[in-house]
């Protein structure tokens, strides 16, 4: 058998005889470990992430900022050109034109048209140029001949021509009059050389021709819409078509960023029309009264930046989560070991617990085999003692009275310490009787006050309404005895001895007995007390701390036998300096035990099976020669016939062939095939009417024979003891 393994905690190694040693596991350890990489992998991944999408957010919104003033730039340029080639136009038609009046230019009407036509046509922003005289009549147009009956006198390009005089005057978008395209005029006042006013010369620029440019500008680009205004903030063209601007609070909102005159600008503002966030840039067309502005939304931006940022999130989240997962599998398998290790090693230390009691129990009942086959021998050879002294009084040896006394003085004192062998090693037979515990602890407290001692105050408190216990009156007393006398030599300068008896009931197999009712006997003292391991031993066979021959270490042993032999247990608990109490659990007695009634047949009924003898013949069956001499001696001189047969194989035959007894008397355990027990169960089936009696110094199949309701005597008893049954 290998040698003890030693459990000593969650980091112990476990060393095996039989094997090398298994290696120490801190599982707390490894599980910071598994912890920390974990927090780690949460921690610097989110980390990592949040500086990412902070540092390419701001990438982002510069990259549009810079994107934004790269196409304002592009967008300046083309306006720049288109107003430039605009004033070479209206110069060329003032020059065509000259000082010509009204009349002059509607008679070459038709000329004029084609060299307009001809101008007009080479450029594709251009949507018409048209003339008007002083009154606001279309003179001459470059898309009709002759020039329809159109007026302007009151729409506001040649109202601020005239006012604004010599300066370029852009007007707002406007659905052309014949065309009806989607035009914005650049109206330049006609003068005379004598400084009249002579008219206006308009040309119309397409607003698509603008929007067409813009939306190459800005496609895939991050701004999000690009216009051409007037200083007043007024839209003139833009792409896409809802470009802000179209409002009057966002067209107050462009003038008062262009009324700062600044070839190059920023705005940022969320009080546009729908609420929404855009950085502006714009710049100015030279001196044409005129920007290009390009921006974008800061919340399509955010967009854009956020289903980005979350791909990459997705991208850099799977394999975290597998790691995640991989090191939350790792702690699952962690904890399941975990609680493996725990239960091997409690299995382990079950196993060597088991294997240690087991090898105690192997010990003691070794030892208590020894004892009960040592004390069954001192017990018949006491009754031969016992049944011999008997005799020698009978016959009136009168000169020798005081040798017979010391003979039965040291019998009484042999068959005491054999009682208590026997109780150590549950062999002794108990007679269980109903135990009234209100009656029987008050009577002894002087017992108990004497075993003490003087200098030791005993008490003893019972309960009202105590139940009765089931148990062995003599064996109980001798039990509460002994623990006076351990109380006794633990309490050396006074103290307190106290019994206190009261019902409890036990809800489960909590102190090592069955669930029920019972009554506890807590016997206390006040003395030195033991130590914890000296505790642990107190209820072994043979143990004692006290020096000398004279205590054998059998005190406990008899009080936890005698508790468990009525169907409880004892517990003791105690505490150096303190005292200790020791707690005898004894089952209630329901039903108390009632006399054996022995059968005795009225003179009127019939026997057929064996006739009732006139004398009292006595039939001892006992395999100890010795024994049964002394015994048959005993009861001859009472004058009873004795048959002696040593065994119950022998007892079977002669009863079988109708042989009559007044009493059979039986020992328990006999060689052969019957016990004494067997033959009882046939004599109850086959003779019930036979008077029996069983004697046994052993108690392993005591519980048997009570089942028969058979009277039964321990040995030694005093043969006496029978007459009741033979005589009655």
């Amino acid at each position: 058998m290998s040698e003890p393994i030693k459990p000593i905690g969650v980091d112990s190694v476990y060393l095996a005889a039989s094997g090398p040693a298994l290696p120490s596991r801190n599982f707390a350890r490894t599980r910071r470990v598994l912890l920390f990489m974990l927090v780690v992998t949460m921690i610097v991944p989110i980390g990592v992430l949040a500086g990412y999408g902070y540092y390419n957010y701001k990438l982002r919104y510069d990259d549009a900022v810079e994107s934004s003033e790269r196409i304002s730039r592009v967008g300046e340029e083309q306006a720049l050109k288109v107003m430039d080639l605009n004033a070479e136009l209206v110069s060329r038609v003032e020059e065509l034109l000259g000082d010509m009046t009204d009349a002059q230019i509607a008679e070459n009407e038709a000329a004029l048209h084609q060299r307009l036509n001809r101008i007009a046509g080479a450029f594709p922003q251009v949507a018409a140029i048209s003339a008007f005289g002083a009154s606001g009549s279309l003179l001459v147009s470059s898309r009709f001949s002759p020039a329809p009956a159109v007026n302007i006198r009151n729409r506001d390009d040649f109202l601020n021509a005239r006012q604004y005089q010599p300066e370029s005057y852009v007007s707002l978008p406007m659905q052309a009059s014949v065309s009806k395209a989607r035009v914005f005029n650049v109206a330049n006042a006609r003068i005379a050389a004598d400084g009249r006013f002579l008219g206006v010369v308009s040309v119309a620029l397409r607003r698509d021709y603008f929007s067409s440019f813009y939306q190459k500008l800005i496609d895939a680009r991050a701004a999000t819409f690009i216009g051409l205004y007037r200083s007043d903030g007024s839209l003139l063209t833009s792409f896409p078509g809802d470009s802000p601007g179209a409002t009057p609070q966002e067209a107050n909102l462009f003038a008062q960023a262009f009324s700062r005159n600044e070839s190059i600008g920023h705005l940022v503002s969320t009080a546009f029309a729908d609420g929404k966030k855009r950085v502006v840039t714009y710049r100015r067309v030279d001196n044409y009264g005129l920007y290009v502005a390009v921006g974008f939304q800061v919340a399509q931006l955010y967009a854009i930046w956020l289903h980005h940022f979350l791909l990459i999130c997705l991208l850099t989240g799977l394999p975290c989560l597998i790691i995640w997962l991989l090191i939350g599998f790792s702690l699952k398998q962690l904890s399941t070991e975990e609680s493996a290790w725990e239960q091997w090693r409690d299995e382990a230390g079950r196993r060597l617990d088991a294997e240690e009691s087991a090898r105690h129990l192997q010990r003691a009942s070794a030892l208590g085999n020894l004892v009960a086959s040592v004390a069954h021998d001192f017990n018949n050879y006491l009754m031969v003692v016992k049944s011999n002294v008997a005799v020698a009084k009978a016959k009136g040896h009168d000169d020798t009275p005081n040798e017979i006394i010391a003979i039965e003085r040291a019998t009484g004192t042999v068959e005491g310490l054999v009682r208590t062998l026997m109780g150590s090693a549950r062999k002794q037979p108990l007679k269980l009787t109903t135990v009234d515990l209100a009656h029987f602890l008050p009577g002894m407290l002087q017992v108990v006050q004497a075993t003490v001692g003087d200098s030791v105050s005993a008490s003893i408190d019972v309960a009202p309404e105590i139940w009765p216990v089931r148990g062995d009156t003599a064996e109980l007393e001798l039990a509460i005895v002994n623990l006076a006398l351990n109380a006794r030599d633990a309490i050396h300068r006074g103290g307190k001895f106290a019994i206190r008896a009261q019902n409890i009931e036990v809800a489960s197999h909590v102190v090592g007995v069955p669930a029920g009712d019972y009554v506890l006997l807590s016997v206390s003292d006040d003395g030195e007390g033991m130590s914890s391991e000296v505790a642990s031993k107190a209820f072994e066979p043979l143990f004692t701390t006290k020096g000398g021959t004279s205590h054998p270490g059998l005190g406990l042993v008899q009080v936890l036998a005698v508790c468990e032999m009525s169907g409880g247990t004892a517990k003791l608990t105690s505490e150096p300096g303190v005292g200790t109490t020791v707690r005898l659990y004894l089952p209630r007695s329901n039903v108390r035990v009632a006399a054996v009634p022995v059968s005795v047949p009225h003179d009127d009924e019939p026997t057929a099976a064996s006739p009732e003898p006139e004398n009292h013949h006595v039939l001892l069956i006992e395999d100890n020669d010795e024994v049964a001499a002394s015994l048959s001696a005993v009861l001859q001189l009472m004058g009873h016939d004795v048959t002696h047969l040593s065994s119950a194989d022998d007892a079977l035959i002669a009863l079988q062939e109708g042989q009559a007894f007044r009493l059979v008397l039986s020992d328990v355990q006999m060689p052969g095939k019957m016990s004494g027990i067997d033959l009882a169960e046939w004599l109850q089936t086959h003779r019930p009417e036979q008077r029996l009696a069983l004697m046994t110094g052993y108690a392993d199949e005591l519980d048997r024979a009570r089942h028969t309701g058979v009277p039964i005597f321990s040995k030694p008893f005093d043969a006496e003891d029978l007459e009741p049954l033979i005589s009655a």
